[in-house]
């Protein structure tokens, strides 16, 4: 996600546009969830550090590998079949974490620490797992703004999947720190933590798009 507009395509495609930065004056006043409920309603709204980002809705290729990702590992570790259950996984949840507002494309509470969700707007206690779906305009800020707040909440486990490069990074926090576990790929069968009691087919988070033009 960087600053202004850096992409758009023709009505039709998958258009990437990059995350805007709104500042809440000139004098860069701490945004507040006023201007998160002010917010367009076909953008989504976060505060990271201060600053009001508003974001394009995800575009096709984005949305199919989170929608995949979620039909896999819900019937397993969300309602136990084939799995161990054990865990609530939701898609685009509003999480406000200290100071900031956080929508994750998937994020995960393991059910000992949160057994069901509160009839609330958003949620306050940080997820065991967080995933973030990347495109050419999110992908900086993903990695470079949002990874270091999931660590400051103590997060314990992330995942960055790139759709495009068709990639999964897995990350696990150790002292406070990023650290980068392993990275899959393509068609891979694998074992991700920290749900690696079932082996996830990575084919099945592209499959649902149709594949990419070459130039």
């Amino acid at each position: 996600m960087l600053c202004g507009v850096v992409h758009g395509q023709a009505l039709g495609q998958a258009a990437e546009v990059a995350y805007t930065f709104a500042m809440a004056d000139a004098a860069r006043k701490a945004a507040s969830y006023d201007d998160v409920l002010s917010a367009p309603p076909h953008m989504v709204a976060e505060i990271v550090d201060g600053d009001l980002v508003l974001s394009p809705r995800p575009a096709s290729r984005h949305a199919a590998a989170a929608s995949a990702l979620s039909d896999e590992l819900g019937p397993p570790f969300k309602r136990g079949r084939g799995g161990p259950g054990g865990w609530l996984i939701v898609y685009e949840p509003e999480m406000h974490l200290a100071s900031d507002v956080l929508v994750p494309d998937l994020a995960g509470w393991r059910r000992e620490r949160l057994a069901v969700f509160p009839d609330a707007p958003f949620l306050t206690l940080a997820p065991d797992w967080v995933c973030e779906v990347l495109s050419p305009g999110s992908a900086r800020f993903d990695r470079k703004k949002k990874m270091p707040l999931y660590a400051r909440a103590f997060v314990p486990n992330a995942w960055l999947v790139d759709p495009i490069e068709r990639t999964l990074e897995v990350f696990r926090l150790a002292d406070g720190r990023w650290s980068l576990v392993a990275t899959f790929s393509d068609n891979e069968r694998v074992r991700a933590e920290p749900f690696d009691a079932i082996e996830l087919d990575l084919a099945l988070l592209w499959a649902d798009v149709e594949p990419m033009a070459t130039k």
